[in-house]
């Protein structure tokens, strides 16, 4: 028995994600876009899974770079979250002069203050349903402030950590 589309898309909903903005540059030129799905899946070597929908202009980008940066926001990054998600309607150079970037190990953006950036290399790609889940092996890590996160849950952005003054 199939679980409906809808109750499967609701029901995630429910489970809270770190927010990313997810970075790329090479042959296909600069790409990047806002994605919750990544999680580790080891350790030895470092790596990385991030889902991406089939459809998305990023995706053909990504496997044809070979690279991504996964940019971990803070809680001050709601806007920047909307600009590569596509909400303000600018175009991939409008995306990157929103915030401040460096080029990586592999030559992906890394955001200058994210929580932290994993720039990584795609070691493999496979295909599930409407999406791609690219396996990303780290080649370096940016530890920046981690006081206060931001996680999306219930369909709307949501603070983590830091103390209860000022927010």
């Amino acid at each position: 028995m199939a679980v409906a589309r809808q109750i499967f898309r609701d029901a995630m909903a429910r489970l809270g994600a770190a927010v990313n903005v997810i970075t790329s540059d090479g042959p296909a030129g600069r790409a990047g876009c806002t994605a919750s799905a990544v999680c580790s899946v080891t350790d030895d070597p470092p790596t990385l899974l991030l889902c991406l929908n089939r459809a998305s202009e990023n995706n053909a980008s990504f496997k044809k770079n070979g690279v991504v940066c996964v940019n971990t926001l803070g809680h001050g990054h709601e806007e920047l979250s909307g600009v590569f998600a596509g909400r303000t309607g600018v175009d991939i150079v409008g995306r990157f002069a929103a915030a401040q970037w460096r080029k990586g190990a592999t030559g992906a953006p890394i955001l200058a203050d994210a929580s932290v950036a994993f720039d990584c290399t795609i070691s493999q790609c496979v295909e599930v349903g409407t999406h791609t889940v690219f396996f990303c092996e780290v080649q370096e890590i940016v530890l920046g402030e981690a006081d206060q996160g931001l996680i999306y849950f219930g369909r709307s952005y949501h603070r983590l950590g830091g103390s209860a003054e000022g927010q």
